[in-house]
């Protein structure tokens, strides 16, 4: 039996809409020869399976083993070219891919004229739409065609394919080299986290400024823009210059927004902006632009001209939900949250095969906060042993280490005392492990060790000791990523003063100016 998670096929069934599975079969039934077809009759099988299994298929005699991945292959086929067919799939980029075939079959029968008339049409979408690299595979097929089709014109129009193709290859360079950088940084951001040190910030630093191209601003579109926008966002992420990550991810959604257009064509990296922003809101504590962007974001999603493909469905869950959580957070509204957790878990059970395993990790992590400022400690663990013993988990090592900090505090809250020792041991080789103690974890774990030799009534002299010790680091340009994950700072001052987190944070988010 094969795994569902691991089978593409029945995947992709089970990804289908009910308007898609109909546009399907009348796809299909287009031709009354394929009604009884064997791959239409797997299609209805996979239907109505539940977990993919061969056996059953098999058993159901709709094609011999050894015939059953060709077969497989071609019902995979057939569905994409359905689905290439649906309006709702329709967007922009296939339609000037459509053109393209079009006119490359014009251009094999030998009707050039036909041919460039239609490039020509292609090739002014592609530039109104920032499809620079169609534009520039347009420019060589007309350079090609007008090989063959001779006309009067021919010296002016080389010069003007010359120049268009120059111009179009010279922006597709700028544009791969700024997204190649963008991945490679965002593949340290997951690997790695935040910078920790000095020579981290070095080794970044070079990385960021050998690999960046020179630009002009004035020569730049859109695309160019965006991805350079992107870029100094994760440099500035990774070096924890929050302001920096306000300011580009700010450019970002402005250029959204003086290209409305763009909103509709490119909605993952629309979502994807909104996501940093808020997220670099949430950082520097700006709540009531948080609130706005938020509100912002969630109408636009409710607009009819925004896209509702599957994919876009589930980035607007993962960064609406991602987001709502971490404005309670700075609110201290714990309460509040516990109450979006039932639907965000239904969500990730509904977005399974979109929402990757990182994410999913991270959506554990906050709503083992959330368990933990509302006292729930031993629910807060639960959340928190699902991200520890996640052996599939390589990346993120700063949420895998502040999952460990979080399970120790929430034992000893929690009164589990007996598990304490072990989770000490287990944690402190973790973290050296992972070359990740930073001092403020180090005071942490010494605190948390030395606890058994604290009497009950030197318990709260020695929270105003940590707490002092740990101020300290609260504006600390690497250490300050622990309060990030944990504001360790509010929890003992809840401590201290007797009182619930909650309301600690609460006060301190009244404070806040902005």
């Amino acid at each position: 039996m094969t795994n569902t998670t691991k089978d593409p096929l029945f995947i992709l069934v089970k990804s289908l809409s009910k308007s898609e599975k109909r546009q399907f079969k009348l796809y299909v039934g287009r031709l009354g020869v394929n009604t009884d077809a064997k791959f239409l009759a797997l299609f209805n099988q996979m239907d109505k399976m539940d977990d993919y299994s061969e056996e059953v298929i098999l058993k159901n005699g709709i094609v011999k083993k050894q015939q059953l991945s060709n077969l497989k292959a071609h019902l995979y086929k057939q569905i994409l070219v359905s689905l290439r067919l649906n309006p709702v799939h329709q967007n922009m980029r296939i339609q000037i891919r459509e053109q393209m075939d079009f006119a490359t079959i014009l251009y094999h029968k030998g009707l050039y004229k036909q041919s460039l008339k239609i490039l020509d049409k292609a090739k002014g979408l592609a530039i109104d739409n920032e499809e620079k690299t169609a534009a520039y595979e347009i420019v060589e097929l007309e350079k090609l065609i007008e090989t063959q089709y001779i006309t009067r014109s021919i010296a002016g129009r080389a010069d003007e394919l010359s120049r268009q193709a120059e111009e179009f290859s010279s922006l597709n360079l700028i544009t791969s080299n700024l997204s190649n950088l963008s991945l490679q940084l965002y593949g340290i951001m997951l690997k790695t986290g935040y910078v920790r040190n000095d020579q981290e910030l070095k080794e970044i630093k070079e990385f960021f400024y050998s690999r960046l191209p020179e630009v002009s601003m004035e020569k730049m579109g859109f695309r160019e823009k965006f991805w350079l926008y992107n870029v100094y966002l994760w440099y500035s992420f990774l070096t924890q210059d929050f302001l920096s990550c306000f300011k580009f991810s700010s450019k970002w959604i402005a250029l959204f927004y003086e290209h409305p257009q763009m909103i509709y064509l490119n909605p993952v990296f629309y979502l994807k902006g909104n996501h940093y922003l808020l997220e670099s809101l949430f950082f520097i504590k700006y709540k009531t632009q948080m609130k706005i962007v938020l509100s912002k974001l969630e109408k636009t999603i409710t607009d009819n001209r925004f896209p509702k493909n599957d994919n876009v469905i589930s980035l607007a869950f993962l960064y609406i939900h991602l987001n709502k959580l971490n404005l309670l957070f700075l609110e201290g509204d714990f309460k509040k949250g516990l109450t979006l957790v039932d639907e965000i878990l239904h969500g990730l059970k509904k977005h399974k095969d979109r929402i990757d395993e990182h994410h999913v990790m991270v959506f554990y992590y906050k709503i083992a906060c959330l368990y933990f400022g509302e006292g729930d400690n031993r629910t807060c663990i639960k959340y928190l042993k699902r991200i520890i013993e996640n052996k599939n988990l390589t990346m993120r090592e700063d949420l895998m280490c502040f999952s460990r900090v979080l399970s120790l505090v929430a034992h000893y809250e929690a009164g589990m005392d007996y598990h304490l020792e072990v989770q000490l041991k287990s944690t402190y080789k973790f973290l050296l492990k992972m070359n990740d103690l930073q001092a403020v974890q180090h005071e942490m774990i010494r605190f948390l060790r030395n606890l058994g030799d604290i009497y009950p009534h030197e318990l709260k002299d020695a929270f105003k000791q940590l707490h002092a010790r740990l101020l300290v680091y609260e504006e600390h340009p690497y250490e300050k990523r622990a309060f990030l994950y944990l504001d360790i700072i509010s929890w003992l001052e809840s401590k201290i003063e007797n009182r619930p987190i909650g309301d600690i944070i609460k006060e301190k988010s009244q404070k806040l100016i902005r």
